[in-house]
């Protein structure tokens, strides 16, 4: 049975780093440290012993993800100045023509959320969404809740982005595994909340974009397969690498270590952003100088992704490594609780309360990593725990988290529009992609 002392000193934990974050405002990277050494003061530990847990948590986590995230960035800066994610927007508008525009955007979406962040690919086809606004007199929620809704499961769901990322690193789940699960249970996500809820939605609320909108745009894009190949690069390399370990099909000792080798995130994403400089930088006449200078640029967002995730690392080492960890294991485990369920619902909270969430996965991950860890389970169903917690993270954004006032700055929403469109659309995807998993969680048994 899990003890009062314990729980108390969890719970008091959490509201401190809420407290410190919502009311004093306070980075979340100093928030997590200063809950985790409280936490671990109230727990009797001695100071030595909490310093050294944050170390090794610390150390523990950074040593694969700061590598990830920052070749990620770095990736992701490279398909920005170059054009190609609205590049490949427009393609796709091109291709697939107005009629199907949005099922264009969630796709569009879908992909550029991959290589760039959440909030910049939104900025950067914003201008395409007040186009196709005016071109069709559809409300302008019609284009942009199903864009919303594909950036946003990219965002959460899917490797190599951040959060994801980051929940797999500290609950020890395979990269690869988490991708395939990632994508099989988002696009059903992205589709009920972009397409169905969204469409329901825009019928209701009527958007326009006033005035003429210029439709400039570059002379010259890198070209549609070269982007998209690029792009999948490091995707597919990561998911072989996953199928090999599963071994579905025979193959040679020495094929399988190539695979391994290349497939391995940190070769993957190299070869990528090799790839990116090579093809969409030097040949489409970018100079060395302004291609570092993006690339350099790229790890200022990256630094601060990378300092939380260490935090969160360290309080899910406190948890490990203490008695309140294997105590919170067990209590569940006679409570007969889901784990998908605990994995949705911490996260969901932590989102709810605090906005973020990356806040929101990196909490929730550090607080399943016991139960995790207690449960030896199959690289299939740690990925399904990382995808619970992304799409607990997800849930109801509302006005304390960045992206609902970036939401409706740009599609000129009030609050209350805001509230109908964007907030319900991330709570139908989260609880759309808690389904999912409930249901893929039966194949496992």
């Amino acid at each position: 049975m899990i003890e009062v002392n314990s729980l108390v000193a969890l719970f008091l934990g959490l509201a401190l780093l809420l407290l410190l974050i919502l009311r004093f405002r306070l980075p979340a990277f100093l928030s997590l440290l200063i809950s985790t050494i409280a936490i671990g003061l109230l727990l009797g530990l001695k100071a030595e012993a909490i310093f050294q847990i944050i170390e090794k948590g610390m150390g523990g986590t950074l040593g694969y993800v700061a590598t990830i995230v920052g070749l990620g960035a770095i990736f992701g800066s490279l398909l920005e100045i170059t054009g190609s994610a609205e590049a490949l927007s427009r393609f796709l508008i091109e291709r697939f023509g107005l009629k199907n525009a949005s099922w264009t955007m969630l796709f569009s979406g879908f992909i550029i959320a991959i290589p760039v962040f959440f909030d910049v690919a939104f900025i950067l086809l914003v201008p395409l969404l007040y186009s196709l606004q005016q071109r069709t007199k559809k409300s302008l929620l019609y284009f942009a809740l199903p864009l919303l809704a594909g950036l946003a499961v990219t965002h959460a769901f899917i490797p190599p982005t951040p959060g994801p990322i980051a929940v797999a690193s500290i609950l020890g789940a395979d990269l690869g595994m988490v991708i395939l699960v990632g994508f099989l249970v988002g696009m059903p996500a992205a589709i009920v909340s972009g397409i169905f809820y969204g469409r329901y939605i825009s019928s209701k609320i009527f958007i326009a974009v006033e005035g003429q909108i210029s439709e400039e745009q570059r002379v010259n894009y890198p070209s549609i397969i070269k982007i998209l190949a690029i792009v999948f690069v490091p995707i597919v390399l990561i998911v072989l690498a996953a199928l090999a370990k599963l071994e579905v099909w025979p193959m040679a000792e020495g094929l399988k270590g190539v695979i391994a080798f290349i497939g391995h995130p940190f070769a993957a994403l190299i070869l990528a952003n090799i790839l990116a400089w090579i093809f969409l930088g030097l040949r489409e006449n970018y100079s060395k100088q302004s291609l570092l200078k993006v690339a350099t640029k790229s790890m200022e967002p990256a630094g601060t992704i990378i300092l939380l995730t260490g935090a969160g690392g360290v309080l899910k080492q406190l948890l490990i490594d203490s008695s309140i960890g294997l105590e919170i294991a067990e209590g569940f485990a006679r409570a007969d609780l889901s784990i998908f369920v605990v994995a949705f619902s911490v996260a969901a909270l932590v989102r709810v309360l605090q906005g973020s969430s990356t806040v929101a996965m990196i909490t929730a991950a550090s607080i399943v990593a016991p139960l995790a860890a207690d449960g030896d389970y199959s690289s299939f169903v740690l990925a399904l725990i990382t995808v619970a917690i992304a799409s607990g993270a997800s849930v109801f954004s509302h006005v304390n988290d960045s992206g609902f006032w970036l939401v409706s700055q740009y599609l000129k929403l009030n609050e209350r529009q805001t509230y109908r469109s964007w907030t319900m659309l991330t709570t139908v995807l989260g609880l759309t992609g808690l389904a999912v998993v409930l249901l893929l969680s039966l194949l496992a048994g």
